[in-house]
């Protein structure tokens, strides 16, 4: 039976490959070392039987082709062995030419047999994760060759990024927005070990997050071989769900287990893929899973004799107030709507900024180190705290010594730095219908409306003394984030950083329907902007999306830059440039030291995102700052606001 053959033109114009020369050209998916010797074109198997040396960047030295790796002969024509190796030469293909064009012959490629990756990476996308960011490399192919038939089919989407740091962030922020995972990928050793960071991230804000990691062969692993790490050991602190595929695995359960762990936890997952293992073909008996009855309803009650005890502290309370974390950040509609029933003020800490807007009758902004008086006067003259998804960090202060009604999904969380007079273990809004079933028409609390607003008034007329502080070394943050009160669009979504900045930003920026992301209990600096691209791959066709950072953040993976080029991500980033580590020398000052190693020497940040292919604004005036962000915000497309700021004027 005669073999299928395909003919695939490799080269244009002969006369680019000289007498004496080899090339490396593909064919379909073959790889070929082209040589051109005694006026001959040959093609051969572009791999070293030796150790797969890619004879294409060789050399033709005395007659024979010789391997770059290590020094391999082989005929440049016939591909034969001179003898003293262990091969019997290589394949060849035929070859033909027409006019100046070189073409070469592929037997037909077989039909693609699915591999142990490809039932996973199946798996995956019938879970409902749609979504990766990371980069591809030598010991994750197969995993990447699986996401692209997915990518293909219309399943998947696949960000390849500059920095495997910045896929960790930007997956990490998906989750915290949507409050499913998606996933981050990199190869073995330095790829993964870079993630290490956004995984923590994800995993102290409690952001369900999928980790898929190349790694090396299984034959080689502890001999200490190139990029050899260890990963199920590196990342056992950090993943709750933690482990290497086998070729023997029940691999689609693997991957089933994986994703529920991540989902049910609110946690990291990670999964490694030998690379030999990654290609093996799957059993044939093996499916891909779907969640099909895997997940159970989420809607959880509390214990009946803690909303026993919750219900009669309400009917005792005249002057309740709400805290909301960004544990609640699902379930605000419930908690707003009985907060008008209580008449109560509603805190946020500071992740759970924007879960209420500013300008409701009943918010009240953020409460603690980057809050507002108005918070910390409401939470002093309450009677009754209500905790919805917060964790009492010590950043937030939540006054302990005040009466506690605290409503977490999370066990761990109740009670966790100090009891609480009323622990309730279950989901927010299942919870809350109970106790509004229980106090119905029994509360007697004061209407708090108007002394909200006088509140506001009083930190309403602060803010404007503020803003008369000058600079002639820069602008005020209060004037940057009283500027974009006025100009970003009412249903956004800001990434923000971390650093003087973004204390700012929680104090003075007043959030309507806007979403916020932060690395919360990490603190993490680079956060913005990665996460920014989290949030566009996510809600990117519905909401704008915005981030902030100061000149530090920006500069950890100011790379990304050419990531949002490449792909158009329509993310309007604003940069407070104060050629400074401002937190780090206000910290230095506080601690009665001196200020050392934080000043900066920046680049012109707007001309580098002009290089980069996007729009960069430059201010250096107040009155060229409202200009500039409606100029940001109108354009289609990336695009860098640079603010050149007074580190002294936070």
């Amino acid at each position: 039976m005669a073999i299928s053959k395909k003919w695939y033109k490799v080269l244009d114009d002969k006369k680019t490959l000289p007498e004496g020369r080899v090339q490396t050209v593909t064919a379909g998916h073959q790889g070929i070392c082209l040589t051109h010797y005694e006026g001959k074109f040959s093609a051969l198997d572009n791999k070293c039987p030796h150790q797969g040396g890619p004879l294409g960047e060789g050399s033709i030295e005395n007659g024979m082709l010789r391997c770059p790796w290590h020094g391999w002969d082989f005929n440049p024509c016939t591909g034969m062995s001179p003898g003293g190796h262990d091969d019997k030469g290589i394949k060849t293909f035929e070859v033909k030419e027409e006019g100046e064009e070189i073409f070469i012959a592929i037997e037909e490629e077989d039909t693609h047999v699915d591999t142990i990756s490809d039932v996973m990476i199946e798996t995956m996308v019938n879970w409902g994760i749609n979504t990766g960011f990371g980069m591809v490399g030598h010991s994750n192919l197969a995993v990447a060759d699986a996401m692209m038939r997915q990518e293909q089919k219309g399943n998947f989407r696949f960000f390849g990024i500059r920095h495997e740091g910045a896929a960790a962030f930007a997956a990490s922020a998906y989750g915290k927005l949507t409050g499913k995972p998606a996933v981050c990928f990199g190869i073995a050793g330095p790829g993964s070990t870079n993630m290490f960071t956004g995984m923590w991230d994800a995993k102290v804000d409690r952001s369900p997050m999928l980790v898929l990691s190349g790694q090396v062969n299984t034959q080689v692993m502890g001999t200490g071989a190139f990029q050899e790490v260890d990963l199920v050991g590196a990342f056992q602190t950090v993943a709750n769900f933690n482990h290497s595929v086998q070729q023997n695995s029940k691999h689609a359960e693997l991957m089933s287990l994986a994703i529920k762990s991540a989902i049910l936890n609110r946690d990291v997952s990670h999964i490694t893929f030998p690379d030999e293992v990654a290609f093996m073909p799957k059993p044939e008996s093996e499916n891909a899973q779907t969640p099909e009855d895997r997940i159970t309803p989420m809607n959880i009650s509390p214990p009946r004799q803690m909303v026993s005890k919750a219900v009669d502290m309400l009917k005792d309370s005249k002057k309740p107030a709400i805290i909301v974390g960004h544990g609640a950040r699902f379930h605000m509609k419930a908690i707003t709507a009985f907060a008008e029933k209580l008449n109560c003020p509603i805190i946020t800490t500071f992740k759970a900024k924007g879960q209420i807007a500013d300008n409701h009758e009943l918010g009240c902004g953020v409460l603690g180190r980057s809050g507002t008086p108005i918070a910390s006067w409401f939470m002093n003259e309450s009677d009754l705290l209500f905790v919805f998804g917060a964790s009492f960090s010590n950043h937030t202060g939540i006054a302990s010594s005040k009466k506690i009604i605290q409503v977490d999904y999370d066990p761990a969380a109740l009670s966790k730095f100090h009891k609480v007079d009323a622990a309730l273990w279950g989901e927010i809004s299942e919870t809350l219908s109970l106790i509004e079933e229980q106090t119905e028409g029994q509360l007697s609390t004061i209407d708090m409306r108007q002394e909200i607003a006088k509140r506001w008034a009083i930190w309403k007329e602060e803010k404007a003394s503020r803003l008369k502080d000058e600079s002639e070394v820069g602008l005020s943050s209060i004037s940057v984030f009283e500027a974009m009160n006025k100009v970003v669009p009412d249903n956004a979504v800001i990434a923000v950083d971390v650093g003087n900045n973004t204390y700012s930003f929680g104090r003075y920026f007043e959030p309507k329907n806007q979403s916020i992301l932060m690395s919360g209990y990490l603190g993490s600096i680079g956060f913005s902007l990665p996460a920014a691209m989290g949030a566009w791959a996510a809600q990117g066709k519905d909401r704008p999306i915005w981030s902030v950072s100061g000149d530090g953040g920006f500069g950890q993976y100011l790379g990304e830059m050419m990531t949002l080029v490449k792909y158009n991500m329509n993310i309007k980033h604003v940069l407070l440039n104060n050629s400074e580590i401002g937190k780090i020398s206000k910290e230095q000052k506080a601690a009665e030291l001196d200020v050392w190693k934080t000043s900066l020497h920046n680049a012109n940040f707007a001309k580098y995102a002009e290089n980069c292919g996007a729009l960069g604004i430059r201010v250096t005036k107040l009155e060229e700052l409202i200009p500039a962000l409606e100029k940001l915000k109108a354009h289609n497309g990336p695009a860098l606001l640079e603010i050149i700021t007074d580190a002294a004027l936070i």
